[in-house]
């Protein structure tokens, strides 16, 4: 595994912009045979952060959701290894990951909603979660104060960045 160590522990985010940023110093820190599980709910921005792990690794975009294709492969401009964006949200068994065909030792792989499954296809791996709308946003979507407008305020809101190293 890579200098991720660097990136253990938690911390807080405030934008997209930072976003990439983390994940530009992310990209630049892994190497071939690195896998990150990034996990959150839809819109705390996972794909966001591998646009920027995209970019510090140096590898052809567009960086874009692979929620309908399940895996996308960028590969690299500068000889490095390429990046292999996957999105296990459809997948229903860890049996479909390892059928992608996906070249875990010479790829840098980032899985989106992969969790259940990474122990199938690897030893170790790194895992970054990230949560929005936690920091005294007020928003309660569950007890009926939710509206149009939450979805605006819980975007604005902060996201909390967790990186640990599992199993």
């Amino acid at each position: 595994m890579t200098g991720l160590d660097a990136f253990l522990g938690e911390r807080e985010i405030t934008s997209a912009e930072e976003m990439e940023t983390l994940g530009r110093e992310i990209g630049a820190a892994l190497t071939a045979g690195d896998l990150v599980v990034l996990t959150g709910p839809l819109g705390a921005g996972k794909t966001t952060l591998t646009r920027g792990i995209g970019e510090g690794l140096g590898v052809r975009g567009p960086i874009q959701s692979p929620t309908f294709v399940i895996a996308r492969t960028h590969p690299s401009l500068r000889g490095g290894p390429s990046l292999v964006h996957v999105d296990a949200y459809r997948l229903g068994t860890d049996g479909e990951l390892d059928d992608l065909d996906i070249d875990f030792a010479r790829s840098v792989v980032i899985a989106e909603w992969a969790a259940p499954f990474a122990a199938a296809v690897a030893h170790t791996w790194w895992e970054i979660e990230i949560d929005r709308g936690w920091s005294g946003t007020g928003l309660d979507t569950a007890c009926g104060t939710g509206g149009p407008h939450i979805a605006d305020m819980e975007d604005a809101a902060p996201r909390r960045v967790r990186v640990s190293r599992r199993p």
